[in-house]
């Protein structure tokens, strides 16, 4: 994937080098010249001064061709301005905006755009979002036959009751984060944009949970 991070800090800078280190094509944008210190020689990528709220700084950054975008400067507006220029402006698929006051995640998650609070900030939580074709297992029971994974929900299953994406004993979803808080994922909950669902799944359905959520494939309920 083409994806670009705004704001070389700590997180954004091993955000990028990470992503890089997986096979992505990764730029990282800062408006000062002298963040991109914190970038290892030789790390790969491609390196923009500029801001991420300016169309034209992200036009040289490539967002044209961009697959997914994370804002993670050290503002909130900035974070939220840029991502909503990369999704109504640009049309970028994934887009994921750090903020450092959560009671904000669900006046954001309104507007399509997925946010992680500072107070619960890991690279691996942006990652997931930027990536939310990918399933990460979270824990395997020793004996290996059952592992909780989380998975962001595809927008076509929103509107769609959460009961309805469990197949009995192979797989069923347990919980389920909205807003920046996570829930148990009750008989009455209903799927909205941005989720990002935690299934309990047996060895053997892992596969078939795989396809029914795949972003292009599988069958919505």
């Amino acid at each position: 994937m083409r994806v670009i991070v705004v704001g070389c800090g700590r997180v954004g800078s091993e955000l990028a080098v990470r992503l890089q280190a997986e096979g992505h094509s990764t730029v990282i944008v800062d408006k000062n010249r002298a963040a991109f210190r914190r970038m290892p020689e030789g790390w790969g990528g491609r390196e923009v001064v500029g801001f991420g709220i300016d169309r034209d700084d992200l036009v040289r950054a490539g967002i044209g061709e961009a697959d997914a975008l994370a804002a993670v400067t050290s503002g909130d507006n900035t974070n939220i301005l840029t991502a909503r220029i990369a999704r109504e402006n640009f049309e970028v698929a994934n887009v994921v905006a750090r903020i450092y006051d959560p009671r904000r995640a669900l006046i954001y998650q309104r507007l399509g755009i997925p946010t992680v609070a500072t107070v619960s900030w890991t690279v691996d939580q942006i990652v997931r979002r930027l990536l939310p074709e990918t399933t990460v297992t979270a824990w395997t029971d020793p004996t290996g036959e059952v592992s909780m994974v989380e998975r962001q929900l595809p927008d076509r299953f929103a509107g769609h009751p959460i009961e309805e994406l469990s197949d009995g004993v192979r797989y069923r979803p347990v919980m389920l984060t909205r807003g920046g808080r996570a829930r148990l994922a009750g008989s009455d909950a209903v799927a909205q944009q941005g989720d990002v669902v935690i299934f309990a799944v047996h060895v053997d359905a892992v596969a078939d949970l795989e396809q029914l959520l795949a972003a292009d494939g599988g069958t919505t309920p």
